[in-house]
């Protein structure tokens, strides 16, 4: 055992890393090792060999033990000392020259479409991301057997045993916002509601959590002709493209009646979309006129007001404009990315000045 305890000893001493440490902590006392094996020999010894070999072995592997942690933290100690020694700063040298930084693209684009809805007399809403299921499903005229209210497609918030209050939920679309705004205000209103909003899917083109941007006009006289004015006026300012022609599909969503699907004129050249020419069509967003149910839900008399409102996803529309095509990149944190698609930081958008520029 001297022999053992010299040779491992001397071997610890020589270490030059953690790596070689760690071959001769295997190599001593690993359940294969020198040490271990001979403990093994415990076995076949008489009971007084034992008590003489037994406690010697446990004393052995606990000096290998204190030096394999005393030398690696030497080692450890070293590292840190020839860190410091070789990332040393010179405090009184000049600063260096800081570098611009760059705007994400969704905030681009949410920047684009609040200035373009400014110019329509829209103000921007804001609203709680975690709200009740009340707010985000009931007021909305959304049923309780309704596929979306499952725990496979929303983010239900832990709730304690014997908690009665209402369930909250991560918000599935910016709709919440837009009962509060009426609950406050009334009517007339005119709000766009941007914002982060949370699914349970994630692909190419979906991820658990994007952004939403929803609108909401309500007045005595609103109809769907002005829903169509407001939508062909705002894709013809973000896009860029006047007279960009739009199609209106009837479909349902519980909380507008009538609700229209709306798509936009694009066509497909070489691989590329190409928005506003051609006799294709891309669905780009949601719309309706409110259901009536929405507007009693919000305090407001369905008998004296009426209005339109619309969703639309702003990833997408970044997607869209500026040919990014993978949602998944925007959550990345990749910053050779956001340098490629990144927006200058001081160049606002502005209808006058030029959206994109």
């Amino acid at each position: 055992m001297d022999d053992l305890k010299a040779k491992y000893l001397e071997q610890i001493a020589g270490a030059a890393d953690e790596s070689a440490l760690e071959s001769i902590r295997v190599t001593a006392i690993g359940k294969k090792g020198e040490v271990a094996l001979k403990m093994r020999e415990l076995g076949k010894m008489t009971p007084e060999e034992r008590q003489i070999a037994g406690p010697a072995l446990n004393a052995l592997k606990d000096e290998i033990n204190s030096a394999l942690a005393a030398k690696k933290a030497a080692l450890a100690d070293a590292a840190l000392d020839e860190r410091l020694r070789t990332e040393w700063l010179d405090v009184t040298l000049p600063s260096r020259q800081r570098g611009q930084g760059t705007v994400h693209p969704v905030s681009q684009v949410t920047e684009e479409l609040t200035a373009i809805f400014a110019e329509l007399g829209f103000s921007v809403a804001e609203g709680p991301r975690i709200d009740t299921d009340w707010y985000n499903f009931d007021a909305l005229n959304i049923p309780s057997h309704h596929p979306a209210r499952a725990e496979m497609d929303t983010f239900y918030m832990h709730r304690a045993e014997g908690d009665n209050r209402p369930p909250h939920v991560l918000r599935t679309h910016t709709s919440p916002v837009q009962i509060r705004s009426m609950e406050q205000q009334g009517a007339p209103i005119r709000i766009i509601c941007p914002g982060g909003v949370y699914r349970a899917d994630y692909d190419q083109t979906h991820t658990p959590m994007f952004h939403q941007v929803e609108g909401l006009a309500i007045d005595r006289d609103i109809s769907m002709a002005n829903l169509k004015w407001t939508l062909e006026e705002f894709f013809a300012a973000f896009f860029e493209i006047d007279g960009i022609k739009t199609r209106f599909r009837a479909s349902h969503f519980p909380f507008t009646e009538p609700s229209a699907e709306v798509d936009i004129q694009c066509s497909w050249v070489d691989g590329q979309l190409r928005i506003g020419e051609g006799d294709g069509w891309m669905e780009v967003l949601g719309s309706g006129m409110v259901h009536p149910h929405v507007l009693r839900s919000a305090g407001v008399d369905p008998d004296q007001w009426q209005g339109f409102a619309f969703g639309m996803g702003i990833d997408r529309l970044a997607m869209l404009k500026y040919g990014i095509p993978d949602l998944r990149a925007f959550f990345d944190s990749d910053l050779r990315w956001l340098r490629h698609y990144g927006f200058a930081a001081l160049d606002m958008p502005t209808l006058h000045g030029g959206l994109s520029r």
